[in-house]
């Protein structure tokens, strides 16, 4: 009878531990960031009528969305989108332009079928720190997360979840409130566990969680105190929601603590407990100025060099190119930017990052964005006929076709498993 009773309590406690460890799946179609081109996934764009109440959201300010509220500076294709919203802009030919909202299950699902069709591998989408405020069960981030969960595992793309910093407060927030949403998207949303084919995104056998937004001098927040350490060690090492892999989002030149980055090391100490780093390189590079390239090269070969000696992994971030002219004018009218002002010279710019970064050593890239049409830096299908105004400004696509980024990307990703050789030269469709 005693034998019995040790050996029911100590089945008894083999399934309590078992309960308790991590909820995470083991199983998925992307055990490893390496060999893959991720891109981030903004999915912030609203229409009047998509039942959010958030009018033009992210395409104009204020709700609004004419030629004196435009914050966009790309205009994307919506040709193939099953719902579309129309807009005060008119075509050439007279015609109303119309927008997308990223709050329909329809414009989730044609993303990432324009990922399977294309060839890019997947998506972090990005989790601002506004969203981890209360419970948000029924928000609409939730249900755009929620449904690109289900056409991630539905067309075989890897996904992965970003949280941005941007938002938190210089004093009486910290990261404790990441923590709590993990936990919700863990349990709630079933981020690594989800229904149907597995496809969240692995990296040494471990889910991937992005931090994005430390280090840089701009923000309200001293990375000191907002409980940083707390954080990395809860999703590495919690044994219910942790057992997951950390990557951090930093300025371009962390290594060196200056420029872009603040001068504080504690910066370093933070990034060796991560097991990723992901320097952002937005605007710090530019196809018109003289060798840049070199200087990226340089860069990526250095930082790679740091990374190896403190046993962290590196991935850099690519871009097609920028343009903020429109949401300059009214956010900085002392300070306006120019239309395309860091140009994508038909494609030539991006491939220049992504074959750089693939002679550097490069295994794995981060490209921004997807679907960012405010900045200028969308890979998705754009079109090279914008509306016309006399106010509002837009980049053309160089005489190149909408899904011409969509491509390259998955001709690059290829290049970066070596199913085709490295070459500099953009290729050119047959």
């Amino acid at each position: 009878m005693k034998n019995k009773l040790f050996v029911t309590l100590g089945l008894l406690g083999m399934s309590m531990l078992a309960y308790a460890g991590p909820k995470h799946s083991q199983e998925t179609s992307y055990p490893s960031y390496k060999g893959l081109i991720m891109a981030g996934y903004q999915g912030w764009f609203r229409g009047p009528q998509d039942g959010t109440n958030q009018g033009y959201g992210h395409y104009g300010s204020g709700k609004q969305f004419d030629e004196k509220h435009c914050t966009i500076d790309a205009w994307p294709d919506v040709s193939e989108y099953e719902k579309t919203y129309e807009t005060p802009f008119r075509h050439a030919d007279g015609s109303k332009a119309r927008v997308f909202s990223s709050a329909d299950k329809s414009t989730v699902d044609l993303h990432f079928k324009w990922m399977k069709e294309y060839g890019v591998d997947g998506v972090f989408v990005q989790r601002f720190f506004s969203n981890t405020r209360g419970e948000q069960q029924n928000s609409v981030p939730n249900r755009i997360l929620t449904n690109a969960l289900e056409a991630a595992s539905k067309y075989d793309r890897a996904i992965a979840v970003m949280y941005d910093l941007s938002g938190l407060k210089k004093s009486g927030e910290d990261c404790s409130l990441i923590m709590e949403d993990w936990k919700r998207l863990v349990d709630n949303e079933k981020v690594t566990n989800q229904v149907g084919k597995k496809t969240y995104l692995h990296h040494s056998g471990k889910p991937v969680v992005a931090i994005w937004g430390v280090g840089f001098p701009d923000r309200p927040y001293n990375i000191r105190n907002i409980g940083l350490d707390r954080l990395i060690d809860f999703l590495q090492n919690d044994p219910v929601y942790g057992g997951c892999t950390v990557m951090l989002g930093v300025p371009t030149f962390w290594r060196s603590l200056e420029a872009d980055c603040i001068n504080d090391p504690y910066l370093h100490t933070v990034i060796k407990q991560a097991d990723i780093v992901l320097p952002w390189t937005v605007q710090r590079f530019s196809p018109l100025l003289h060798n840049d390239m070199d200087r990226f090269r340089d860069l990526v070969i250095e930082d790679i060099r740091w990374c190896k000696e403190n046993g962290v992994d590196y991935v850099p971030a690519v871009t097609p190119g920028f343009s903020w002219h429109n949401l300059s004018k009214l956010e900085f009218p002392d300070d306006v930017k120019p239309v395309g002002s860091i140009p994508r010279q038909g494609g030539r710019f991006y491939w220049q990052q992504l074959s750089t970064a693939m002679l550097a050593g490069a295994e794995m890239i981060y490209v921004a964005m997807f679907d960012e049409v405010d900045e200028g830096t969308a890979i998705f299908k754009c079109t090279g006929e914008p509306p016309v105004s006399d106010t509002a400004k837009f980049i053309d696509m160089d005489g190149q076709p909408s899904d011409h980024y969509l491509w390259l990307t998955g001709e690059a990703a290829r290049m970066l498993r070596k199913e085709i050789p490295l070459t500099f030269t953009m290729p050119v469709r047959k």
